[in-house]
């Protein structure tokens, strides 16, 4: 889930950066890709190493066929975990997706009436795509992360595990849907099938 989010983080400010600047892309040069995917691995890793080092725990999930973080453990060890998790886990990375396609919405909106063409508008393909992608992950991520906070520091007993398993469910399989918006909203995909 980390990995996910920080990716989709990545993206919308990739994004952001290849429709705002003024020259084509390099299709040739990897550079920028594999250091955003190296930067997404290790930032992810950072925050998942933790509890395995005695920061919090991992345990069983809902009714206990799910691992995650002990979400109900009421100690000041795991509550801070758990506070810095959603912080740099979820409420950065969704403040950079917020702050990149805000500013990349009104840049598309002025070069719409500056350049036509084929190469604006495939970035604008994507650019649905990529927002298509971050919308599913939240829906996706956003009643597990309630969900997580309310077992955390609300009253014990107050999710109970049959509560929280539609929840969990649906946040782990937010990875399933990538593939599929990708195939239903590229056009070169879906002209080869």
């Amino acid at each position: 889930g980390i990995i996910s989010l920080i990716s989709l983080a990545v993206l919308s400010y990739e994004r952001y950066c290849a429709m705002t600047r003024m020259t084509e892309a390099d299709t040739t040069n990897y550079r920028k890709t594999w250091t955003g995917i190296i930067l997404s691995w290790t930032y992810s890793l950072l925050w998942t190493v933790p509890p395995l080092l005695g920061w919090s725990s991992y345990g069983p999930e809902g009714p206990g066929i799910i691992c995650s973080v002990n979400w109900h453990s009421k100690d000041a060890n795991n509550a801070s975990y758990i506070v810095c998790l959603f912080i740099f886990c979820l409420v950065i990375p969704f403040a950079i997706i917020v702050y990149s396609y805000a500013k990349l919405l009104c840049a598309v909106r002025q070069a719409s009436s500056i350049h036509k063409g084929q190469g604006r508008s495939r970035e604008q393909r994507i650019l649905v795509m990529v927002v298509v992608m971050v919308v599913c992950f939240l829906l996706c991520w956003l009643p597990y992360a309630a969900v997580a906070l309310i077992a955390t520091f609300g009253k014990p007993g107050l999710i109970s595990p049959a509560a929280s398993i539609i929840p969990a469910i649906l946040a782990k399989s937010s990875t399933v849907y990538n593939p599929i918006i990708y195939v239903f909203l590229n056009k070169q995909v879906r002209e080869t099938l």
